[in-house]
């Protein structure tokens, strides 16, 4: 397996992943589980995060890279946030020259799958 190389900061990558994670845990149900998958597919890195909490609703889905959006604001309260972890997931994804998509069901859970290119080697 060829490894994979990533344009970014390590501050990039660390909020990435950092507010994907916490959400992941922060909105689960209890006994839930959480899946972290990273793999390299072709000129891309696949990060996804997954878990197993109530769904985002379909109306919201398209919102929650809204900066201060909240799905449900008297949860979001009550567990901490300020409704710009996502946003800032989406920014940081946009400079890196990735996407970030979501898909959210209560059979499947909450996945939120960040693709991000692989640097050209450099020549020689």
């Amino acid at each position: 397996m060829k490894p994979a190389v990533l344009s970014a900061s390590r501050a990039f990558l660390y909020q990435l992943a950092d507010n994907l994670l916490s959400n992941a845990v922060k909105y689960n149900c209890a006994g839930g589980q959480v899946d972290i998958y990273l793999r390299r597919t072709g000129e891309r890195v696949i990060f996804s995060v997954r878990n197993d909490g109530e769904p985002i609703p379909p109306e919201s889905q398209s919102r929650v890279f809204e900066r201060f959006y909240r799905v449900d604001k008297g949860r979001s309260r009550a567990v901490g946030g300020t409704g710009l972890g996502l946003s800032i997931v989406k920014h940081t994804v946009d400079a890196m020259g990735g996407t970030v998509t979501l898909t959210s069901t209560r059979e499947e859970g909450t996945q939120f799958v960040v693709e991000l290119p692989v640097k050209p080697p450099m020549r020689e």
